[in-house]
């Protein structure tokens, strides 16, 4: 970096003008010089973060801090700086938004391959919206920020798309036999693919609030087997109708024959025989589904006692709560400098990014179970 993007700081703060943009980095270019006693503004949904040689040091929440060792203890035992602080500190500060972003856009840009057990291999497409928000900065920036380069909503929802749509072929091929069976299905898998993906959202440091699925298209030949499925079910309400119709046509002659013995005969018939008819075709009513919401309560993932929302360390188990990266075998938070992890002594490396289908090479995930070319199990 060049002298000509040096830039000296005094007051660091951010505010969204366009409300989509997940982080701002200050300076947006090159190194700062951000002095001693200088003042950090963070409002409230953010969370400022503070790097030195391309490493967050701390997190800072909602309020106003004055950047001078007391608050920034993590800093003064990496780097020993001379004359007790008082010289400029070459560094950066990384605003992170913390607000729920809505209706960002998901689907399959290629139609995924799905073996149905009726119609055989077929091509799906998928499209939906989904909501995110950022519970992790550190784990954030750390993930997506500094290897991707996000920065914007638009950026992480080209990035997240492939692994929603990798996931929801895994889970398609495990719990759905035919998509004749899909129309009544949507709300049931709208939810098991969002549980699903919690785990991928949540190594980004990222927590998926709601995920939708708008349509699921099959081709034409197909969507016309199950609108012709679909006028059968109507063809078969439509004959319990015109039968309870006819019962009530009867009935009504019978009533119209007052006088003759007939008609009385008929209409003792009929009265002993409708109860009997209007149970057959009126019984077993479905009682509505009820759904409950689950409150999401801040807890220790290590030894699930209730902790402050902004806690940094559990009070109990003393467990690391300030993401900077996670274990790769295990999923238990790691410090920066951490070689090996302490739970499952698994070396701290990056999983490794692709899958190659066995059967006809297409990439997919890591941990994809079936391939999104030819939806063979992997």
């Amino acid at each position: 970096m060049g002298t000509n993007n040096l830039v000296f700081l005094e007051v660091l703060e951010w505010f969204d003008d366009t409300g989509k943009e997940l982080v701002h980095r200050i300076p947006e270019e090159g190194s700062g010089e951000i002095k001693y006693g200088a003042q950090l503004t963070v409002r409230e949904s953010q969370a400022g973060v503070f790097f030195y040689k391309g490493k967050a040091v701390e997190a800072f929440g909602p309020g106003r801090h004055t950047l001078k060792t007391a608050n920034i203890p993590i800093l003064t035992k990496l780097v020993s700086i001379p004359w007790g602080m008082t010289s400029p500190l070459r560094a950066e500060v990384y605003f992170v938004n913390m607000k729920v972003f809505t209706d960002l856009k998901w689907g399959t840009r290629d139609p995924v391959a799905f073996k149905d057990s009726e119609l055989g291999l077929i091509r799906l497409r998928a499209f939906g919206v989904f909501n995110l928000q950022i519970v992790q900065p550190v784990l954030f920036i750390n993930r997506l920020v500094g290897t991707q380069g996000i920065f914007t909503t638009q950026e992480v929802e080209e990035y997240l798309n492939r692994v929603i749509v990798s996931r929801f072929n895994d889970y398609m091929g495990e719990t759905l036999d035919t998509i004749l069976d899909l129309p009544s299905q949507y709300d049931e898998l709208s939810e098991g693919l969002a549980k699903r993906l919690q785990k991928d959202f949540s190594h980004f440091g990222l927590n998926l609030t709601h995920l939708y699925m708008n349509s699921i298209t099959p081709p034409p030949e197909v969507q016309k087997a199950i609108d012709d499925r679909s006028r059968m079910g109507v063809f078969k309400d439509m004959n319990k109708l015109m039968q309870m119709k006819a019962a009530m046509a009867m009935e009504k002659a019978a009533d119209s024959e007052e006088g003759s013995g007939a008609g009385a005969g008929m209409g003792a018939g009929m009265g002993l025989m409708m109860p009997a008819m209007f149970a057959q075709y009126f019984s077993g009513g479905m009682a509505p589904a009820q759904s409950k919401d689950a409150q999401a309560t801040a807890s220790c993932p290590e030894c699930r006692t209730d902790i402050p929302v902004n806690a940094k360390f559990c009070p109990s188990c003393g467990h690391q709560l300030l993401i900077f990266t996670q274990c790769a075998g295990c999923g238990k938070n790691l410090t920066p400098s951490a070689k090996f992890c302490p739970r499952c002594g698994h070396a701290v490396k990056e999983k490794p990014s692709a899958r190659f289908c066995p059967k006809c090479g297409t990439e997919n995930l890591s941990d994809a179970v079936f391939c999104n070319q030819c939806g063979e199990k992997m």
